[in-house]
């Protein structure tokens, strides 16, 4: 037994080390969340069963129980029974021991599904110490990342492999045990030692030393500041509740969360392996049900309702395939999604995202094929691209999928036969298509032509149980109120759109004058075009679809006008109330939000951001939309604050339309560093929430720097026009 053997058994003891010492940070972080989680836990529990009736004892013991003398005892309900205790509840006149028993059996069950369900929710705009303490904790966890997880998961498959290998090899360690050990333990040590060699050099190979370490790091940092955590909370907030709903064990109920498919199909898609190599971003169980039923469907449409982050899903579908040797993928979308989705391929994975766009998209077609990544391109587009042959395409996404559903369109036969050359389709739409059977038939034929044909008006009329079995091999939909028991009540989500050339026109020409206000509201001058409007008309279009009302928030009387002309000439008849501005009297304000509020199905209220900003009550939103970045971003907080506050049943998303490279991005970075921290102190006092001009971010300075800036950029100064003039 040589040196070479000691090496081995000391260079895997080593990696055991660190392997459970990952185990040993990631354990106590979790302990921190749970140790700051129970107290809110059992409070929101304690709520919950304060509100359940003693008479409820009876339908958890089938009506065994005989509860009068309960009640009449002044015990009313299962949250009182179980505070009472034995002891007091024995004392009760006519409730005997075994009564006493089956009582509290039965209240324990209920606070047993209570624990199961209940949500804690974290209120960023009335912070207090426990949840400080719960977010600081989550804050650890998220700022790790999913390479913490994967460290951490890595670590535990390592140390059940390791663990008995060094305890057969514990003779090799040294020169005389090998010596005094007999022949059997002799051989069994040499094999020990040669799978130690194995694994280690597996494990040095796939970078694990180096994971191990920088986890331990992450894990053992812990947060700056209680501010920093906040902040990064209402910037991820998604991520904190994933984690949360995880380590608490809220989930949402299985067959929900599996959009209720049948139990063989279910079952298929659970064994489908999910490989989290090139993603950056930790799913929730029902997004990783969604990636899996994309992965082994091969062929499916994803109907979840919006905000489910359909986006998420197909990101992790696509990562997947890539760690599995795949090297192309196509996504087909909107125009006014684009810059949307490569920005997100960017951020969540480490797939290259290619924008297949605009005059040179041909070129950068070609070098997508021979590169490969995510090409991102529009349905349009797709026509002028030659389709693939079998297999050199990974996956083909279609966004808004919905938008192909006429056979007979152009930009749907080129779907249809990109479909059929792609080895896997994952069609995503929010649109919900239990009651459009012919629709939905159409967008089936391009991935299962054979299950289209044998779908009929029957299925829907049958209702939504049948029509669901009916289409379960390729239809996954879930619904806000199913999946998101824990997650926030409010959903931020920034809609960077490219320019249209009329646009970028208009924009143009506000630079040249040198006009910021014009510059902050070109993308509405020329309508017909307007990518800015074609996406707020998706938007509300889809928010109708699904029953929600909307608001829609601007800065410029102007653009409130063109908008309220672009969605009353929008089919589908969806009632639109406004414009709220500072002309209108503010009692007459509250009349209209009534009205809109009053409205049985979606609406749409229109509203200029300050005059509507304070005061009115406008919950009967679940949907906002912000056409144009506000210089103070505090203005947007309160506005938004009067669809997101008490009353609100549903979560908000809040949609920000921004323009690519422009004045939208720049007042976007020149904001967010300077303001966000500051910002969230403002938040929380009383006097910048009821007065916002109070929060000075140097307006006027802003816009000079933007209007200059911008001309640089562009060319447009007057000075250059004058010798442009010139030279002609």
């Amino acid at each position: 037994m040589g040196r070479g053997e000691r090496d081995v058994v000391a260079g895997g003891a080593r990696l055991y080390a660190a392997a459970q010492a990952v185990g040993d940070d990631h354990g106590r972080v979790v302990e921190a969340v749970r140790a700051a989680l129970k107290p809110m836990l059992d409070e929101a529990v304690g709520r919950e069963l304060d509100a359940i009736p003693v008479a409820r004892l009876q339908d958890v013991t089938e009506g065994r129980l005989r509860l009068g003398n309960v009640e009449k005892s002044g015990l009313r309900t299962v949250g009182q029974v179980l505070e009472a205790g034995p002891y007091r509840l024995r004392q009760i006149p006519g409730v005997g021991q075994r009564t006493v028993d089956q009582m509290l059996a039965a209240a324990r069950r209920l606070s047993e599904a209570a624990h199961e369900t209940v949500a804690v929710h974290i209120d960023v705009d009335r912070p207090e110490p426990r949840t400080t303490a719960l977010v600081l904790a989550l804050h650890v966890l998220v700022e790790a990342g999913p390479d913490a997880r994967r460290a951490v998961d890595a670590a535990a498959g390592l140390s059940r492999r390791l663990g008995p290998l060094l305890a057969d090899a514990r003779p090799a360690a040294g020169r005389f045990r090998m010596l005094l050990a007999g022949r059997d333990n002799k051989a069994r040590a040499l094999a020990a030692v040669a799978e130690i060699r194995a694994l280690v050099e597996e494990a040095e190979q796939a970078g694990l030393p180096e994971l191990f370490a920088q986890a331990s790091v992450d894990l053992l940092r812990g947060p700056s500041t209680d501010v920093a955590a906040w902040v990064d909370f209402e910037l991820r907030s998604a991520e904190y509740y994933s984690l949360l709903a995880e380590l608490s064990g809220g989930v949402p109920d299985a067959a929900k969360a599996e959009g209720f498919l049948p139990d063989d199909i279910a079952e298929h898609v659970r064994s489908q392996h999910l490989d989290d190599s090139h993603r950056r971003v930790s799913l929730r169980g029902y997004q990783e049900f969604g990636a899996r039923f994309a992965l082994a469907r091969r062929k499916v449409i994803l109907g979840d309702e919006m905000g489910l982050g359909k986006t998420i899903q197909a990101i992790a579908a696509l990562t997947h395939l890539a760690a599995e040797g795949h090297s192309h993928f196509l996504v087909v979308c909107p125009a006014s999604v684009l810059v949307n989705w490569t920005r997100e391929i960017e951020a969540r994975s480490t797939l290259r995202g290619m924008l297949l766009h605009g005059p040179d998209r041909h070129d950068a077609f070609a070098d997508w094929k021979g590169r490969g990544g995510v090409g991102v391109t529009t349905f349009d587009a797709l026509r002028g691209f030659p389709a693939p042959g079998g297999g050199e395409v990974g996956m083909l996404v279609v966004d808004e999928a919905h938008s192909v559903k006429n056979p007979k369109a152009k930009r749907s036969q080129a779907v249809a036969l990109w479909a059929e050359r792609c080895e896997r389709a994952l069609f995503m739409t929010g649109t919900p298509m239990e009651n459009r059977v012919a629709e939905f038939r159409n967008l089936v034929g391009m991935l299962d032509p054979g299950l289209a044909e044998s779908l009929g008006e029957r299925d829907a009329l049958a209702g939504s149980v049948a029509f669901r079995k009916a289409v379960a091999p390729v239809y996954l939909r879930r619904n806000q109120e199913d999946v998101l028991t824990e997650l926030p009540s409010l959903q931020q989500i920034d809609e960077w759109e490219e320019l249209s050339a009329p646009d970028e026109e208009a924009y143009r020409e506000a630079v040249r004058a040198g006009n910021f206000m014009a510059m902050r509201r070109a993308a509405y001058l020329r309508p017909e075009q307007s990518a800015k409007l074609n996406r707020l008309r998706e938007i509300v279009q889809e928010a109708g679809e699904n029953g929600q009302k909307t608001v829609v928030f601007s800065n410029f009387k102007d653009v409130l006008g063109v908008v309220r002309e672009a969605l009353e000439a929008s089919p589908g008849g969806t009632p639109v109330f406004g414009p709220l501005t500072g002309s209108v009297p503010a009692g007459q304000r509250q009349r209209v939000v009534d009205d809109f509020t009053a409205v049985a199905g979606p609406a749409v209220l229109l509203a200029q951001i300050q005059a509507a900003g304070v005061g009115l009550n406008m919950q009967a939103a679940s949907v906002v939309v912000i056409c144009e970045p506000q210089i103070k971003p505090t203005i947007e907080h309160q506005a938004v604050a009067r669809a997101h506050r008490m009353g609100q049943v549903r979560s908000v998303r809040v949609h920000r339309l921004l323009a690519t490279g422009g004045v939208d991005e720049r007042l976007v970075k020149m904001l967010e560093n300077k303001t966000r921290l500051f910002d969230a102190y403002a938040r929380r006092s009383a006097v910048a929430e009821a007065t916002p001009d109070a929060v000075d971010v140097s307006d006027t300075e802003i816009a000079r720097r933007i209007v200059e800036e911008e001309q640089a950029r562009l060319g447009t100064t007057d000075e250059q026009d004058e010798q442009d003039g010139q030279g002609e």
